[in-house]
């Protein structure tokens, strides 16, 4: 389990939104924006096209971990959430960028829709519905995020899942907590929004 563990964070720690801020402009994206090293900042800093693949390497992140998990448990289930786990927490302290990265959230769906397909679905379309209304990124995350768990009970899964999703939930909300902070103080910036370019990078 532990060498599981260890190949999920080790794979998760591979942050493609640094990689192309440097490929593509020679930056370290999280000194601009947000700051933060996932799919929303790279949108902000970098474009659509950029954001998009970011995104897709992030949820394939997930799914590939899950499955070198069962691959080395044998089709054992702990073995595939562990593993998925390691990655989310590779992809938000990756160890080969000074434990500086995003929020999981894109890593964690593609870890969750692997493992259980219709919970993700349901609690990604909430999100979602969500994100279409409030257009703030981070409240549709924290939607995905807290809905995980009763998801899970809801689809009658086994209860170390839905303990595994309580973390996975806790994770993504504790990763959240200065988007929770602006939204209190009406500071957070929308999806789409001209203000979210920003001019310079981060001081």
């Amino acid at each position: 389990m532990i060498i599981a563990t260890l190949c999920g964070y080790l794979l998760g720690s591979i942050s493609f939104s640094y990689l192309f801020g440097r490929m593509l402009k020679g930056i370290d994206i999280r000194q601009f924006g947000s700051g933060n090293a996932g799919a929303t900042n790279t949108l902000r800093v970098l474009g659509k096209v950029p954001a998009l693949a970011v995104l897709f390497l992030d949820v394939l992140k997930g799914v590939v971990a899950v499955w070198i998990g069962w691959w080395l448990g044998g089709g054992q289930l702990e073995f595939a959430l562990l593993a998925g786990l390691g990655a989310i927490v590779g992809h938000n302290w990756p160890v080969y960028f000074s434990f500086r990265g995003g929020k999981g959230i894109a890593t964690t769906i593609g870890v969750v829709a692997t493992v259980c397909f219709l919970p993700a679905v349901v609690a990604g379309a909430c999100a979602i519905v969500i994100l279409l209304i409030t257009r703030y990124v981070s409240v549709g995350s924290m939607v995905f995020a807290l809905l995980l768990p009763p998801t899970l009970l809801l689809f009658d899964m086994p209860y170390t899942m839905v303990i595994w999703g309580l973390v996975l939930g806790g994770l993504a909300i504790y990763q959240h907590r200065t988007n929770i902070r602006k939204l209190v103080r009406r500071e957070e910036h929308r999806i789409f929004s001209t203000r979210n370019r920003p001019e310079g990078p981060r001081r």
